[in-house]
């Protein structure tokens, strides 16, 4: 299996909405962002999977190791061997990479956190510079345009902790904000057993509005000039925050099961963006 090979094996596997974006670019362009995304699994699936932190936190540095001789020249990861021929063309650094594995590794050594500014700095290290890292290789133009990358990477990471409340529970992780969770009287354990009230019904109510936010902001942030080329974010944010409705649309059961889009209608509303240039 060649190294291309396995990073479209890797993306198309996950099933992620982001997979569904990559469709319409250009080879180019398509093949490095796979590799990007490729990447991103790899490190993230090392938290997710490994289930004795110290094998986990091993695997990260290695990851680490891996890229800085990467970037070096003497990648040995598939991956990464897919990945390098991008990264100049694209303006991909070596502190881009590093920041991806820097928030894997907060998801070993802390599970909760204390209030909003400390979850949006998690948040900025694994989705906000891959939103950057995406931008440009969508075609970014616009010094602007990162700052609407940022914004949006953080709406997405909002979405996926709404979506993914009690599954992450389970791992032990609760990413909601401690101060909030006692704001609405919604304790720890009421999540671990999956205990639904109106009170977690008005905390995640909260949630989505503030990601609601997010996603108009990120939008506002759009410089005219790069609306076409960022496209394919456009496109994940119409998948993305069209869950966050049907979530909503549920009264917010997300302790008991994953909530998720079909694939066929993942790939209606990229191509309704992609066609139409709307959501």
């Amino acid at each position: 299996m060649t190294p291309q090979e396995y990073v479209q094996q890797k993306a198309a596997a996950s099933g992620s909405s982001f997979y569904y974006a990559f469709l319409f670019l250009p080879p180019e362009r398509r093949a490095a962002i796979t590799a990007f995304y490729a990447f991103c699994r790899e490190v993230d699936d090392v938290v997710d999977d490994v289930a004795d932190s110290g094998v986990a936190a091993t695997k990260l540095a290695w990851w680490q190791k891996e890229v800085q001789q990467a970037f070096a020249g003497q990648a040995s990861h598939p991956v990464m061997q897919a990945l390098m021929p991008h990264v100049e063309p694209y303006g991909i650094g070596v502190q881009h990479l590093l920041a991806v594995i820097e928030g894997c590794q907060m998801d070993l050594q802390q599970t909760r956190y204390l209030d909003w500014p400390g979850l949006q700095r998690y948040c900025h290290l694994v989705a906000g510079v891959v939103g950057e890292v995406a931008a440009r290789i969508f075609g970014q133009t616009d010094k602007a345009t990162t700052a609407y990358a940022h914004k949006l990477g953080l709406a997405f990471q909002m979405t996926n902790i709404i979506r993914d409340v009690g599954e992450d529970a389970l791992r032990g992780r609760i990413y909601l904000p401690v101060d909030e969770l006692q704001r609405f009287d919604v304790k720890a354990q009421e999540l671990l057993q999956r205990q639904y009230s109106d009170r977690f019904g008005a905390l995640m109510q909260f949630q989505a509005e503030r990601a609601h936010a997010l996603y108009d902001e990120a939008l506002a942030l759009l410089p005219a000039v790069d609306r076409r080329s960022q496209k394919p974010g456009l496109m994940m944010a119409s998948i993305y925050r069209t869950l966050l409705r049907e979530i909503e649309a549920s009264g917010f059961q997300v302790l008991h099961q994953r909530i998720a889009l079909t694939p066929l209608r993942k790939l209606w509303l990229a191509w309704k963006m992609q066609a139409l240039g709307r959501f």
